[in-house]
């Protein structure tokens, strides 16, 4: 494999599909088991790698340099081989930076509620510091430092003003499962799902049917990849780019519930 993606389970992936729009090159999605991925990484056959679930945190003690970005989240979704040299970065920073901004989400003096707390939450967390969250309330199901649980946040959080899932709940093919329920949250503007299939899942369909801007998690990808592309081929790619490829999907109907 030259460029492409590793992880556990890739059924669901979008991604050699928008990397192959983006970019003249062969994707590949090579899911990994827990017992493979320490071969794979040790082996670095590979020109440039996308990391997902759940490896983006793993693949850190494999890495022989990490941008500042990645250090500073602590989790890296792109690896460039360089000479044999394998350098991280995290382009989920940047791309939910431009699904907020280009969505119109306010966070800025708000208090956010980011469900999960894997290597994906951690850029959603980053981001929403540096665009000055007022208040960020880590919730999930395995509990760390400055984590609470699902409980917590119905009992103690529920004047949250936006809420991000950065959770599997709810992805194909588990589409009638929900993170939690939006109706307790009546100080909710909007929520922001990562998920991208189904491209409406079941709390983002409750989000909408309260009245809340619902967004999902294909902008985001695509934008992710848009940035990985650029990491991969040290080519810059016009952000008009991410549109576009975005409604491409969208017109094909890719992440409608099968």
């Amino acid at each position: 494999m030259e460029y492409g993606l590793i992880g556990e389970k890739l059924g669901h992936s979008y991604s050699k599909i928008i990397h192959e729009k983006l970019a003249d090159y062969k994707y590949d999605l090579t899911p990994l088991t827990k017992e493979e991925f320490p071969l794979f990484m040790e082996k670095r056959e590979f020109k440039a790698i996308n990391v997902t679930i759940p490896y983006k945190e793993k693949v850190l003690p494999y890495l022989d340099e990490m941008d500042n970005n990645a250090k500073q989240i602590g989790a890296v979704n792109t690896i460039v081989n360089t000479n044999g040299k394998l350098i991280g970065h995290n382009t989920d920073f940047s791309g939910f930076l431009y699904v907020i901004q280009n969505n119109g989400v306010e966070i800025k003096n708000k208090k956010v509620l980011v469900l999960g707390n894997g290597g994906a939450s951690k850029a959603v967390v980053a981001v929403l510091k540096f665009l000055k969250a007022k208040e960020i309330i880590l919730a999930g199901r395995t509990l760390r430092e400055n984590t609470i649980t699902f409980a917590e946040c119905y009992e103690k959080h529920f004047d949250g003003q936006v809420v991000v899932n950065a959770t599997p709940v709810g992805m194909y093919p588990n589409v009638n499962e929900s993170p939690i329920d939006l109706s307790k949250f009546t100080n909710c503007k909007a929520v922001l799902d990562l998920i991208y299939n189904p491209l409406k899942t079941k709390l983002l369909l409750q989000a909408e049917a309260l009245g809340m801007k619902a967004v999902n998690g294909l902008e985001m990808l695509v934008a992710q990849a848009k940035y990985a592309v650029e990491y991969f081929l040290g080519n810059e790619i016009e952000d008009v780019r991410i549109k576009e490829v975005t409604n491409e999907i969208y017109d094909f109907g890719v992440g409608k519930h099968r």
